[in-house]
């Protein structure tokens, strides 16, 4: 199908597409890569009557350190992040999620923040947000605010963040000791299940856990079940393996498409928060 008739616009800087975003009275979406946004215009499922495009803004992007915390621009492309010798060194998770996202033409121009924004219920870095307790920046004409990970995916492709707001950045406390594994469909390299683990060990005990999952269910979504079992345990394979026993069994809602049943979904929960763990403690050493 073809989309409906819009405007075109070129944000050339961040208060610009602020601007223009709060001139557009709410009929406005912006366009990064594009990869979400432009199939749902041509299945006229979204209609916006102006694309604001924010991918060319200056300091939207990059990957820096940043008062002792990783900040990662919301218009940095996923092959960035993949490729980034910063997060590999002191977050390998987010680089190994963002190399797993789609194909190569997906990762050169799809964004981190266009990611969060359209939530979809089986992308990648939300379950990494959720496992590194990030922090997701906003910003609108009027002033900025920071939104926890864990407060701001509320539901299937909805988020904290109002029609006049645009992503500006996240930021995270750099960690080793976490991992990202997940079932993929072969088509689209979406997960089917994808569990992000963080372990905090110290003298051999799990200090805490923070696991985060995505395409099990209608939203990015933490496995505390998981997490409380793991607090104070040993840091061992023994542990992991008990404490992610029941993990896709306690979940209450979880989906049935034609990629995967119920069923399977559950036990690949079981299995992939296994990996993901053991994963996050091999680094731990």
């Amino acid at each position: 199908m073809i989309s409906t008739p819009f405007d075109y616009s070129r944000a050339t800087s961040l208060d610009d597409a602020l601007a223009k975003l709060a001139a557009s009275g709410g009929d406005a979406k912006l366009l990064a890569g594009g990869h979400s946004l432009v199939p749902l215009m041509k299945l006229r499922l979204s209609e916006p009557k102006t694309l604001i495009d924010i991918a060319r803004i200056p300091g939207l992007s990059g990957i820096r350190e940043k008062d002792g915390a990783i900040e990662i621009g919301a218009g940095t492309v996923h092959h960035d992040v993949a490729s980034s010798a910063l997060l590999q060194k002191v977050c390998p998770a987010i680089a190994e999620c963002a190399a797993s996202i789609g194909d190569p033409q997906v990762r050169n121009r799809g964004t981190l923040g266009g990611s969060l924004a359209h939530a979809d219920p089986s992308a990648d870095y939300p379950a990494v947000m959720l496992a590194l307790d990030a922090e997701i920046h906003l910003k609108n004409a009027r002033g900025s605010r920071v939104v926890k990970a864990a407060d701001f995916f509320k539901g299937m492709f909805t988020v904290d963040l109002a029609p006049d707001e645009i992503i500006t950045a996240v930021q995270f406390r750099p960690l080793k000791s976490a991992a990202y594994a997940k079932l993929h469909q072969r088509a689209s390299h979406f997960a089917i299940v994808g569990v992000a683990a963080a372990l905090e060990v110290k003298s051999g005990v799990i200090q805490s856990a923070r696991i985060g999952l995505t395409g099990a269910s209608s939203h990015a979504t933490r496995l505390t079940g998981v997490e409380d079992a793991l607090k104070g345990k040993k840091a061992s394979a023994e542990s992991i393996e008990a404490a992610s026993r029941n993990a896709g069994a306690a979940l209450e809602d979880v989906n049935s498409d034609i990629h995967a049943s119920e069923e399977y979904r559950r036990a690949m929960v079981q299995v992939f928060a296994e990996r993901a763990l053991k994963s996050a403690l091999a680094r731990a050493d």
